[in-house]
């Protein structure tokens, strides 16, 4: 054995390869040294290039009036942030180290994907709990224009579910806020920050464009009040801008159940409920992604917390909260999961902007149901004026997809008043007119007939059902407690006065 190694360490052509393969270990050793000393060499060189301070105290600008205060110190590692900000921001950072910080969503997207999303821009509405996860999430990953939309400030009870504040933050403005500690981890990032209340009379400009004329990428909706969520949505919806919008983050706790789908499809959640209804009452039935949760409460689990009496005694309810509008009742939140929404939702722009593909499971679609009902509604309301002796040519009916889709859905949750059956549903009127049921504008060539149905008229049926209900009520005239029983009737009346309520905001 001895022998075998002597000769083979004598032997000229492994003297050869042990002597190459030393070569190659040393010279890679060599490079990779020289890289990594190169690299903190300009680590080194951009950490010295940022200004040394005093100990003067460098002051920040004034908020506004919502209460924070003004004049607030800034410490040094603030204002060096700010330093390298500035610089960053003007393109004097470099360019590799911004690659390096990167390196994961470059290799996970592709180096194309990557630059798309550098060079996007996007808008975050809502700047709490879901909106700070959100915008860290996408100034991490390479953003490079994000605008902030906030009125509201940090408080205590914002630490257990916010991103980046700390007790420091209390009292300042959420915009500020994230980017104060965001430049510290992506100073390239140019932040365009609105501190003030969105609603739909500021959408065009605060929807609108970056300074270089650009168009928002994309827009995430993380507002937590029902009528400026709807007001976004809706502008959104018609002018074509991309959006992905965050329901109700409250009172849930199984992140498993977290899911993105389509508006029309979302359930389980008041806030996915309640701004859906008005979505479809103004038109908007699907189109809109939205994350949202699946799960259902139940004993045990927490809910909206009850509004003492005592406030109640102060006067309007609509009062006593810091805006009008806006909620007055604490709605339990686990912290973990607006975090969870809001990674979501950076998820679902990051992957669209960068063109990934998307392998969401798509529900199902309604629309061709909506389609029918409105065809048979626009059919019943035609057979009841000609049993009424009208003149039915041209009769148009005064209802939306919309208005459909939120009376099916929405108040009778698909299903039969009469029965509970959720196959062939068609709408019908509940009661026979007592006068005519339609209107006649003009004469002639000029003349429009339109019915007289309105939401709170709409009953959900079986098309076997509502045929019965045509013979018996329409063409017989017989009472509804003729062919319906008590109970039916009450149920019946219960789901017309929703509707009622409901139409105000068509």
């Amino acid at each position: 054995m001895s022998s075998f190694f002597s000769d083979t360490l004598s032997n000229p052509r492994f003297q050869f390869l042990a002597t190459a393969v030393l070569s190659g270990a040393t010279v890679a050793s060599l490079i990779l040294g020289y890289q990594a000393l190169e690299r903190e060499e300009r680590l080194e060189e951009l950490k010295n290039s940022i200004p040394q301070l005093g100990d003067d105290r460098h002051q920040a600008s004034k908020l506004n009036n919502f209460g924070a205060s003004s004049d607030a110190a800034v410490d040094k590692e603030d204002a060096r942030n700010q330093a390298l900000a500035k610089r960053a921001q003007a393109g004097d950072f470099d360019e590799e180290l911004i690659l390096e910080q990167l390196a994961r969503n470059r290799v996970f997207l592709t180096p194309e994907g990557l630059t798309k999303l550098r060079d996007s821009f996007v808008i975050v509405v809502g700047c709490g709990g879901v909106g700070s996860h959100c915008v860290a999430a996408l100034a991490r990953s390479g953003v490079s224009k994000i605008r902030l939309v906030d009125f509201d400030q940090v408080t205590l009870s914002s630490l257990n579910r916010h991103a980046v504040a700390t007790l420091a933050d209390v009292g300042t403005s959420k915009v500020h806020c994230l980017q104060r500690r965001l430049i510290a981890i992506a100073p390239w990032v140019k932040f365009d920050l609105q501190q003030e209340k969105f609603d739909g009379s500021v959408a065009k400009r605060i929807l609108g464009q970056w300074e270089d004329g650009r168009q928002p990428d994309f827009i995430v909706d993380a507002i937590d009040n029902i009528e400026t969520k709807v007001e976004l949505l809706k502008y959104c919806h018609d002018n074509k801008r991309p959006v992905i919008s965050a329901m109700g983050a409250g009172c849930k706790s199984d992140p498993t159940r977290i899911v993105v789908g389509d508006i029309g499809a979302s359930r389980d959640d008041g806030l996915s409920r309640a701004t859906r209804r008005r979505l479809k009452l103004l038109g908007v039935t699907s189109g809109i992604p939205v994350v949202y949760s699946t799960e259902q409460s139940g004993e045990g689990k927490a809910g909206l917390l009850p509004l003492p009496e005592e406030e109640f005694e102060k006067g309007s309810v609509a009062d006593l909260g810091v805006m009008p509008n806006f909620r007055v009742r604490i709605l339990p939140v686990l912290g973990t999961m607006p975090a969870v929404f809001g990674l979501t939702a950076a998820n679902h722009v990051i992957l669209s902007i960068t063109g990934y593909p998307l392998d969401y499971v798509p529900a199902k679609g309604r629309e061709k149901l909506y389609e029918g009902i409105m065809t048979y509604v626009q059919g019943s309301e035609d057979r009841l004026a000609r049993i009424l002796g009208l003149d039915t040519v041209g009769l148009k009916t005064p209802l939306t997809t919309g208005d459909v889709a939120f009376m099916t859905e929405e108040l009778y949750h698909g299903r039969s008043i009469i029965s509970g059956i959720s196959t062939k549903i068609v709408l019908i009127r509940w009661r026979r007119p007592g006068g005519s049921s339609m209107h006649v504008i003009g004469e002639g060539k000029d003349v429009q007939k339109c019915s007289t149905i309105k939401l709170r008229d709409l009953v959900c049926m079986t098309k076997e059902e509502a045929t019965r209900h045509e013979k018996e009520i329409f063409k017989a005239s017989k009472k509804l407690e003729e062919v319906y029983d008590k109970e039916t009737i009450e149920r019946t009346e219960t789901k017309l006065a929703s509707a009622a309520k409901y139409e105000q905001f068509r």
